[in-house]
């Protein structure tokens, strides 16, 4: 049993996703976008907001997972939850990004939608779509009647799974359905959403808790500047990359052979940890976090295509991730499944506030759990680069590991954690 060991409460609990990412590192169409963001959370949750709505509006992508090498597409289910006033409104520039795209194809389908409504609707954009919806409880409302409830529809687009129409006189089926999703709310309606953990929909859903609440300020933009130019922009560059891939043959994405070995053994190793903390059934979660972190690498990936790029073959034989996407991607799932940790214990009925600190997993834990049975401080900085902990704070962690005698010192920049640790 690992000891469990004190840590000052703000590094416990920093599980922001965006101040871990150097702006520059990303790419350069959603730069200028992620500027208009000023705190931490609204930066977490318009960088969420972004990539869900850009990996709607890539078509012909895919990489394949798994033994039987099924196809995967840039497809992101999310959820925001937050109180009133916590700022989520920042979420709907993801609605302004694909609005290019949109006009010029249709896209986005209304989450107030009848089963019907929303089955035509998928099937008219050949099983492709976009549902934004910033109160959560447009979808929850409308499935309170059972011909309007697309839930199963939502989960099995979550894994491209057929979703299939049966009536009397004609039958139809959606055979490999892209549908992307973002939701923002409210704790009660995510959790009228996702009301148990048993339900299949909590695993496919990404989950972003956000407590902070909005300190008033004037915000107003000049005309034809600032954030309306901004969106102009980015709309326009991010339709020039959907029509390039639209017009372009299938193309696959892929990991290298490190990058795919990093991430088993993180998740191999990662998978026990969580059961012992949290219980048998946020195992698929964990077995799901694989294929969330791929599709975000594919996303980031893509959005670097640039014009230059759509007139030659040079990404024609396939789109390959760079080490510097990987490790983004890979930090934004593992805060990602903290927030679903915290997610997990808010439905199980553990916490009853309106929106719950995340305060479900110590990190250091975490980042010691996942660290060999010995390594050097090299491997201590990649591992806590990939949870979001800066080095100088593992480097702290470390040394009080060694204080508390859970971690031994070998020798200079050489540890070995004692087999309770281990």
């Amino acid at each position: 049993m690992m000891n469990k060991l004190s840590i000052p409460a703000k590094e416990e609990q920093d599980l922001h996703i965006a101040k871990h990412i150097e702006p520059e590192t990303l790419p350069a169409i959603i730069q200028p976008v992620m500027a208009l963001a000023q705190t931490d959370s609204e930066k977490d949750m318009l960088l969420l907001a972004l990539l869900t709505a850009a990996g709607s509006c890539m078509p012909n992508l895919y990489f394949r997972y798994g033994l039987t090498g099924k196809k995967y597409f840039p497809n992101l289910q999310c959820f925001i939850v937050g109180s009133a006033a916590s700022g989520k409104g920042i979420a709907n520039l993801a609605l302004e990004l694909v609005s290019k795209v949109h006009e010029a194809q249709p896209l986005v389908i209304a989450g107030d939608s009848s089963y019907p409504g929303f089955y035509r609707q998928l099937e008219k954009q050949n099983g492709r779509g976009y549902i934004h919806e910033s109160e959560g409880s447009v979808i929850t409302d409308v499935w309170r009647s059972s011909v309007a409830n697309y839930n199963t529809a939502l989960r099995k687009a979550a894994e491209h799974e057929p979703v299939t129409r049966n009536r009397a006189n004609n039958s139809s089926v959606i055979a490999c359905p892209q549908l992307s999703v973002l939701l923002t709310g409210t704790f009660s309606q995510y959790k009228a959403l996702v009301p148990s953990i048993e339900n299949g929909y909590f695993s496919r859903l990404l989950t972003l808790i956000i407590n902070d609440q909005q300190a008033f300020s004037h915000r107003y933009v000049e005309p034809g500047s600032g954030r309306n130019g901004v969106m102009r922009v980015a709309a326009e560059q991010l339709y020039g990359l959907y029509e390039h891939l639209y017009f372009c043959k299938p193309m696959e994405f892929a990991l290298t052979a490190d990058q795919r070995t990093r991430l088993g053994q993180h998740l191999e190793n990662a998978y026990p940890m969580l059961m012992q903390l949290l219980g048998s059934n946020f195992h698929s979660v964990v077995l799901r976090m694989a294929v969330q972190i791929e599709r975000i690498a594919m996303i980031l990936s893509a959005l670097r295509i640039q014009s230059t790029d759509r007139f030659t073959d040079r990404i024609q034989t396939g789109l390959h991730c760079s080490d510097a996407d990987y490790q983004a991607a890979e930090m934004i799932g593992n805060k990602l499944m903290l927030h679903m940790a915290a997610a997990y214990k808010m439905i199980n009925g553990v916490e009853e506030a309106a929106v719950p600190k995340v305060q479900v997993l110590d990190q250091r834990q975490v980042l010691l759990s996942l660290l060999p049975a010995e390594f050097e401080s090299k491997v201590l900085v990649e591992e806590a680069k990939s949870q979001g902990v800066p080095a100088r704070t593992a480097f702290r962690w470390n040394e009080k590991w060694v204080e508390e005698g859970v971690v031994v010192k070998i020798k200079q920049g050489h540890y070995r954690k004692r087999l309770a640790c281990a």
